[in-house]
């Protein structure tokens, strides 16, 4: 018999203590000796994790008003611009954000040593941040300037808006030119010197549902080590891709955009990151409860690092100038050995996201829910992409070329 369950009947089970919560690592071995009904049948959730760079974040925050009030034309946080275009006194700080001070890469390459991202960390660490404001006047409105000193706890909210994160696999890159590049991917040195990844492979969250299935707009999540929830598509979400059989996308697909509470999140989730020649970003940690509710599901969550392609793109010109140059797939379990070989060349592999701590927020999850402290949500809509009848095609040999699409 089929297995079918229900969120209502696992969330019941979360809320007695007796919901059999594994992680995406740990589901592999489980699903091999068991088979795939009979660990459909007694797992009720997989946790997932991801810890990386993700440059399309950053936080709304009210800082309530000075007297006299104010309507703020410009501020800065920490000598770092954040946008003022909404209302009074709200903001949004976007982690890639630079002071206006900063060199840039007029000194190349640049240092890119503190931007919205460290803003946000420090906020989250509970810093003192130094909040100036100006302002042109109005009657309702009349204060011109404020140069105050703020924490999070000082601020009416604060929280995490991140339009795009948790991608659904990544680009791998390398370089094909005759000189060291810098790139949001890192450093890539020339000839193919090294080859730069940032997917957790097979305890990404997208990755353990490449259909979109369970994860949609509502879903709870651990979110910068607080809670929070998928609140619409990210953008660049683009299901439409070359798929393997597994259903698994070969190239960058699916994205989530994210929501949660600043105030309730650890600093050792959300963390500024400076890269060289490139420019400030922000480390996010996101875990993703998966519910088994039938065998299909579990069998997408029991995917393995080297069923997981990544395409290979040189960022020296195919990535900056749109050229289709065919480099190949590489798989996950080839990326975390340290090395791969790409037309006879053995190249060591540089990772950009960190696996320990993927590992560490799924099993943070795993608790939560065995607790009972963190229940499921059925998604309100889905993904696009979910209801869809997909084409995906076997896994090719080589790339397609045309894999690129608009960012």
């Amino acid at each position: 018999m089929a297995v079918q369950k229900s969120y209502e009947e696992i969330n019941e089970k979360i809320r007695r203590g007796e919901a059999v919560v594994v992680t995406a690592e740990e589901v592999i071995d489980i699903v091999e000796e068991k088979g795939l009904s009979e660990a459909a049948r007694q797992i009720d959730v997989v946790t997932t994790g991801t810890f990386g760079p993700m440059c399309s974040s950053g936080a709304f925050i009210n800082f309530g008003h000075s007297k006299p009030r104010i309507k703020m034309k410009k501020v800065w946080l920490n000598g770092v611009e954040a946008y003022t275009g909404i209302a009074a006194v709200d903001a949004y700080i976007g982690a890639a954000q630079l002071p206006e001070t900063d060199p840039e890469n007029k000194v190349y390459p640049g240092r890119f040593s503190y931007g919205g991202g460290h803003v946000i960390h420090d906020l989250v660490a509970g810093k003192e941040i130094r909040l100036e404001a100006v302002a042109y006047g109005t009657d309702c409105y009349p204060n011109k300037k404020v140069d105050t000193i703020i924490t999070i706890q000082d601020v009416n909210e604060a929280f995490l808006f991140n339009p795009r994160n948790a991608y659904q696999n990544y680009n791998c890159a390398v370089n094909l030119g005759d000189r060291p590049i810098y790139t949001y991917m890192g450093i890539l040195k020339p000839h193919m010197g090294n080859i730069s990844y940032s997917t957790s492979g097979q305890l990404s969250p997208l990755l353990n549902d490449p259909y979109y299935k369970t994860i949609g707009i509502g879903t709870r999540i651990f979110l910068g080590g607080g809670t929070g929830y998928v609140a619409w598509n990210g953008t660049q979400h683009h299901p439409n891709v070359p798929r393997g059989e597994n259903g698994v996308p070969v190239t960058s697909a699916g994205t989530l955009a994210v929501i949660g509470d600043l105030k309730q999140m650890d600093s050792n989730w959300l963390v500024g990151l400076s890269y060289i020649g490139y420019g400030a970003t922000m480390a996010i940690g996101i875990g993703i409860p998966i519910p088994i509710l039938d065998e299909e599901i579990l069998y997408h969550t029991a995917v393995k690092d080297e069923d997981i392609l990544c395409t290979v793109v040189d960022y020296n010109e195919g990535y900056p100038y749109s050229k289709p140059i065919d480099l190949g797939v590489v798989n996950f379990r080839q990326l975390k050995s340290g090395r791969v070989n790409i037309n006879g060349k053995e190249i060591i592999t540089t990772p950009q996201s960190s696996y320990p701590r993927a590992r560490r927020i799924a099993n943070i999850l795993k608790e939560w829910i065995g607790k009972g402290r963190f229940e499921l949500t059925r998604p309100v809509a889905s993904l696009p992409g979910a209801d869809a009848k997909i084409e995906f095609k076997s896994i090719p040999e080589r790339s397609p070329n045309g894999v690129f699409f608009k960012r």
